[in-house]
């Protein structure tokens, strides 16, 4: 599945990671951008989160941005599942 449209979810508050994902017009290779506060340590596990949840939803063709300061792996994957889910029009409950 590839994203309709652009979405994001998250913050740029310490312990808490941005994420925002876009459709891209490509082969269906997802590109994942990430810059974190604590990339040295665990560039490779946020990486891991973020293509857990895409294959979850199995999204191609997607950009997605990771600004992270410091989340932890619960949190990481619920903004990318959240950010996933609107881009897909799918976000269910009160708010858009």
């Amino acid at each position: 599945m590839q994203p309709v449209h652009k979405a994001q979810a998250g913050t740029f508050e310490s312990s808490d990671i941005m994420i925002l994902i876009e459709p891209l017009d490509n082969d269906g290779d997802n590109h994942i951008e990430l810059s974190s506060s604590v990339g040295k340590q665990f560039k490779d596990q946020i990486n891991r989160d973020i293509t857990e949840l895409l294959q979850k939803y199995e999204i191609t063709g997607a950009r997605i941005i990771a600004k992270d300061k410091g989340a932890l792996s619960p949190t990481i994957k619920a903004r990318v599942e959240t950010a996933v889910l609107r881009s897909l029009d799918k976000q269910q409950g009160t708010l858009k």
